[in-house]
This record gives structure tokens, C-alpha cells and sequence, in this order.
């Protein structure tokens, strides 16, 4: 048995070279398509970053109790940083926030004689989540010494909105591609597998099962799926890089490739399997009645 899987997999190998124009066809196709899925997931990656930065403008504000000790004020915010969902929590004292509600003025001047005392201390909040914003907040009002709390729940589900729809856009794009992918995989198997619809014929007639003929078809799919795979990586990263340097406006600014390398290695990886074994598989499928 061991013999014959390592025959096989020769022949698989064989395969390759034997029909060397329609194995250079199939990695052609295979990296074009890997191509456009990969730029489609690196925008999505960086879409998501995007969004997760515009949720982070989008803080909570719990203000402190006037009547809680100022020597205690800034412990709440390690209280508030113990509850779930809280990404990061900033004590803001009230002095420094009145120097920087005078440097929002235009005239300073006219708040003389106005001083610290008339504004609360202050906790800064950023949540991980905007969907749990509501439960967040009840959490945050039950923390001792917080008086009031201030969140912008319209630009919270503004945020979940976007989130979700990237999200989903994303999964629908992914997909649409490995589909598209798969097909066009699949027909140029499909292709090749008619140059050799004869030795698969004969291959019947002398009785090798359908596990022994698809095999070969098989381990030929696999490596041209994965050294396809491999190669399309490699432009990616280059285009990618050539594309980020031209891209840095402001908000609008793209990830270092090796940021992402661990997303696209699994990405390219799975592709490249998927689409080499399973184009093969399905494609070998029309040959096996003969």
C-alpha cells in the first residue's frame, strides 16, 4: 500500500511536467485569482482597523462625584477599568481640564476669575465594543463616586452599523472570489483531464479504482495549488508595499504588510489548497464514468 501512494504521488508529480503548457495555464489562472482575493482581504483587514480606530473617538465620560475626596478620585479609574468591555479608561483631573477648556476659547479672559473648582473630575472611557454600550454604561454608573455618565449612544450605533456591514461585505467578497476561483480552477483541470481521458480509460478497463486514479489528478492539484499559492504571495507582498507607500492620508493610511502577514499566510494557504485539490476532485469526477 505504502509502494503504491508513493507511486502515485510520482505520478501526480509526473503530471505536472508531462502536460507542462496547461500546469503553466492553471498557475497563471490560480495566481491571478489568488491575487484578487488577496487584495480584496487586505483591504477588508485594513477596513476593519479603520473602523475600529473611529470606534475608539467614539469615548464614554464618567464624571465624579463634587462631594467624592480628590485623594480618591483617580482610584475609580482602575475600578473602571475592571469591568468588562472597558479597552481603556484615562482619569482626567479637573485642573487639567480646565487649562484645556480655556485653550478651546478665543478669549480666555472672559472666563477671569472662574476657576477649576466648578468642573468635576473625569473618566475617559473607550469600549471595546460599541454593541454593548448600554450595559457598559449601567456597569459604569454603579461604580462608587461616579455621578453622571455621558455617552453618544447615535454615533455608537452608527459605528456597530459599519462594523457589521464591513463585516458582512467582507465575507460576501471572500466568497464570491473562492467561488469564481474554484470554477475557473476547475475548468482548466478540466482541460487538461481531456488530453488524458484515454489513459484514465485504460486505467479503468484494467480495473484501478476511482481512489487510484484520482490520486495522482489530486497531488497534481495540490502542488500546483500551493505553488501558486506561494507565488501569489510574493506579489502580493510586493504590490502591497508598493501600494501602501503611496497611500498615508491622514485616517487613511494602510498597514504594514508584516502586520498582516499571519491573515494572509493562512488566507493564501487555505486558497491555494482549496482551490488545487478541490478543483481537481470535482473536475476528475465526469472522467470516472467511462
Amino acid at each position: 500500500m505504502k509502494g503504491n501512494k508513493g507511486y502515485l504521488i510520482k505520478e501526480g508529480i509526473r503530471g505536472i511536467f508531462l502536460h507542462g503548457f496547461m500546469s503553466f495555464a492553471a498557475v497563471c489562472v490560480t495566481v491571478a485569482c489568488l491575487l484578487v482575493v488577496g487584495f480584496v482581504s487586505s483591504i477588508v483587514y485594513n477596513a476593519n482597523i479603520i473602523v475600529n480606530d473611529l470606534n475608539k473617538t467614539n469615548q464614554v465620560i464618567a464624571y465624579i462625584d463634587m462631594e467624592y475626596p480628590d485623594d480618591k478620585a483617580s482610584s475609580i479609574e482602575t475600578n473602571i477599568r475592571r469591568l468588562d468591555n472597558i479597552s481603556e479608561a484615562v482619569f482626567v483631573d479637573r485642573e487639567v481640564a480646565w487649562k484645556d477648556f480655556l485653550a478651546d476659547q478665543e478669549d480666555p479672559d472672559e472666563f477671569a476669575g472662574v476657576g477649576a473648582g466648578i468642573l468635576e473630575h473625569r473618566v475617559e472611557v473607550t469600549l471595546k465594543d460599541n454593541h454593548l454600550l448600554d450595559q457598559t454604561v449601567e456597569a459604569i454608573k454603579n461604580v462608587p463616586g461616579v455621578s453622571e455618565v455621558k455617552a453618544s449612544h447615535e454615533m455608537a450605533e452608527n459605528f456597530s452599523a459599519l462594523e457589521d456591514a464591513v463585516r458582512v461585505l467582507s465575507l460576501v467578497l471572500i466568497g464570491i472570489l473562492l467561488v469564481v476561483s474554484l470554477l475557473i480552477i476547475s475548468n482548466t483541470v478540466k482541460l487538461a483531464m481531456y488530453d488524458r481521458k484515454e489513459e484514465i480509460s485504460i486505467m479503468k478497463m484494467v480495473g484501478a479504482t476511482n481512489g487510484f486514479i484520482r490520486l495522482p489528478f489530486v497531488v497534481e492539484g495540490f502542488i500546483l495549488g500551493m505553488f501558486s499559492a506561494c507565488l501569489a504571495f510574493g506579489l502580493e507582498w510586493l504590490l502591497y508595499d508598493t501600494l501602501a507607500s503611496q497611500i498615508s492620508m491622514g485616517w487613511l493610511k494602510l498597514v504594514s504588510f508584516t502586520d498582516l502577514l499571519g491573515p494572509m499566510i493562512a488566507t493564501f494557504a487555505a486558497a491555494g489548497l482549496f482551490v488545487g485539490v478541490v478543483g481537481s476532485w470535482t473536475s476528475i469526477r465526469k472522467f470516472m464514468d467511462v
